[in-house]
């Protein structure tokens, strides 16, 4: 029986946690969630998903589009159980990788500025399901972040 409590408080707060935790996030120009790609906030990255594909573009700290030169991504993402290395492409000045299967999990971003550079890394929780609020994807919820109750 008290298990049973237990597993019932748990989903709950599961649902609560959800409904209040998403909104909030960084859009970038192109609507895309920002991820931060440096550690003075200099540089980000855009994500967006377009085709089935996820489109990278690197910005600036005024989220002004930045060339593609010597910069590399590596992204992990899927299943927690079974994470797979999708190959990550340069395509005109985004990089391009497959959209893991699913309607959620987690991406990994591994950045380098430069072949020396050390590895900044970036998450991002990708969640397929419309937002009631705003109507986007959750991944890209426009939503304002619930405000913390007041003791």
């Amino acid at each position: 029986m008290k298990k049973s409590y237990i597993i019932l408080f748990a989903a709950l707060w599961l649902g609560v946690v959800r409904a209040l935790g998403h909104g909030g996030v960084e859009l970038g120009p192109n609507g895309g969630r920002v991820v931060e790609f440096s550690k003075d906030e200099s540089l980000h990255g855009e994500v967006t998903l377009k085709d089935g594909r996820f489109h990278v573009a690197l910005l600036d700290k005024a989220l002004k589009p930045v060339a593609l030169t010597e910069q590399s991504l590596v992204v992990t993402g899927g299943s927690r159980s079974k994470p797979e290395k999708p190959k990550v492409e340069r395509e005109g000045n985004h990089f391009v990788f497959q959209a893991p299967k699913g309607d959620s999990y987690l991406l990994a971003f591994q950045f380098k500025d430069g072949p020396k550079a050390k590895s900044i890394t970036a998450r991002i929780e990708y969640d397929a399901a419309i937002c009631s609020g705003c109507q986007n994807a959750e991944w890209l919820c426009k939503c304002p972040p619930a405000k913390p109750a007041k003791p």
